[in-house]
């Protein structure tokens, strides 16, 4: 039996007394001792034990700490007293720990000495109620905000996910709260509005997770980055196609609102580049690279120096395997502008592949839809197997409900991209995966709709990461 000291007094002590009787342990035995003897009716006597005096009288004190006690926790209402009660204990037992709730911010340099201040945890408490606000556990664990809690928003970007598709690297879903029933996490388990999450992992992951999970619709190219930031190589995109690629940059700039960044590396057309200039505004920045460059390493270095969430690129840059497998590092979404023009876009297409990578960027996919006020259409080729798909359609079918979009899904006998081959213009949405990195000549052997993507390499294409 673990021998524990109160020295309590006051409504604070009374109640911390409370709720160590209600707090059930064969394990503990309970010395009290308040200034003013109150009775507690549920203590049973075998675990509590009793006493009225001063602590801090030191001869009434150090009779009682004869006895052996594994830890002393000490809740009075004056300063004063705590400390001459601490001064006492310290007379007798140099190393016994000593709990004290701290309301006055005290300062000690006794290392069994814990200070619990009384402030921090009020407003700690209270700071839990704001809206927007993660909830971290305080007293679990580190308490650095490794343990966290996150409430799901009705909009929010992971409403009906299935938990197995959500990417968690150095973080976990660990527990489900739903009508306040605990739900054990499973792969199949999906995310309901107004689910609260237990999460755990590194407290800088779960920042950003909670950010991730409190984002809704409108906000793209967040939470990949602030800027758009078109990208135009002189040495390789066509001179006669350069104007039409800045105008289509443009366009999108002015349907997403966002700051536009203009690049162009291996300048070599002096009418060109006046052109692109004259487009110089408070929300258009304009960077003209003079140097040669080693276009990875670049690319990579304009992404993070411009904080860009969107790159846009040509068809020819994109065709090309290096640049490719720069973006793919970069991990945030590309689209290829392709000649087909962009204003008389009205469907963005998915083609349903055997794996779930759609309902891990079903969020973005919704939020572009919305802003560029695009239709959604899936197109699913039914002699494939059908498991893993289902699943994304229920996923896609439950996000239309939420954020009133509606969605057409396809079933196709013949592989979609025969069919999509013959449709007039759409923006086709592909997971930006390392299939995309296999080289043509090999994908060509394929079956396989995301290696196969430059068969419909003539229509816009926007690439997805499906990295959190």
């Amino acid at each position: 039996m673990k021998k524990i000291l109160i020295i309590s007094n006051g409504s604070i002590g009374e109640r911390f007394i409370d709720r160590v009787i209600q707090t059930y342990t064969s394990d503990n035995i309970y010395y009290v001792v308040q200034t003013k003897a109150k009775e507690f009716e549920e203590a049973s006597p075998a675990r509590f034990k009793f006493y009225e005096f001063d602590p801090t009288s030191l001869y009434k004190l150090s009779n009682l700490l004869k006895m052996e006690f594994m830890e002393v926790v000490i809740a009075l209402d004056s300063q004063v007293e705590v400390e001459n009660t601490l001064k006492n204990i310290r007379t007798v037992k140099k190393q016994l720990r000593v709990i004290v709730l701290d309301q006055w911010d005290m300062h000690n340099e006794d290392a069994n000495v814990v200070l619990v201040n009384a402030h921090d945890i009020l407003s700690s408490r209270l700071l839990d109620y704001l809206p927007n606000v993660p909830v971290i556990a305080q007293n679990v664990g580190l308490g650095e905000g490794e343990i966290m809690e996150v409430l799901v928003p009705f909009g929010s970007s992971f409403v009906y996910k299935h938990i197995g598709v959500i990417e968690q690297k150095n973080w976990r879903i660990v527990a489900i709260y739903r009508n306040r029933e605990l739900i054990i996490p499973s792969r199949r388990k999906m995310i309901h509005p107004n689910d609260l999450l237990l999460l755990v992992g590194q407290p800088d992951v779960l920042k950003s997770v909670y950010k991730a999970f409190k984002r809704e619709l409108g906000q793209f190219p967040e939470p990949y980055g602030s800027h758009i930031l078109l990208y135009i190589d002189m040495n390789i995109d066509k001179k006669k196609k350069i104007k039409d690629l800045v105008e289509k940059g443009l366009f999108i700039h002015e349907k997403l609102g966002h700051h536009l960044v203009i690049k162009v590396v291996n300048p070599s057309n002096i009418a060109l580049l006046e052109y692109i200039k004259g487009y110089r505004s408070l929300h258009v920045d304009i960077n003209i690279d003079y140097e040669s460059i080693n276009l990875k390493q670049r690319f990579l270095e304009d992404i993070a120096h411009y904080h860009a969430g969107l790159v846009m690129i040509s068809s020819d840059m994109f065709r090309d395997y290096h640049v490719r497998e720069a973006l793919y590092e970069a991990h945030i979404p590309v689209l290829k502008i392709a000649s087909k023009p962009l204003k008389t876009l009205k469907d963005a297409v998915l083609i349903l592949s055997q794996n779930r990578d759609l309902e891990k960027i079903s969020a973005t996919i919704f939020d572009i839809s919305q802003q560029m006020q695009l239709n959604l259409e899936i197109y699913n080729y039914i002699k494939e197997h059908q498991d893993e798909k289902e699943q994304v359609i229920e996923h896609y079918n439950n996000l239309s409900a939420i954020f009133s979009k509606t969605i057409k899904v396809y079933e196709e006998e013949e592989n979609p991209l025969h069919t999509l081959q013959k449709k007039e213009n759409f923006l086709h949405i592909v997971p930006f995966t390392q299939k995309l990195l296999t080289r043509r000549l090999y994908a060509l052997f394929s079956t396989d709709s995301e290696k196969l993507y430059f068969k419909l390499d003539t229509y816009h294409q926007i690439f997805l990461p499906v990295q959190l």
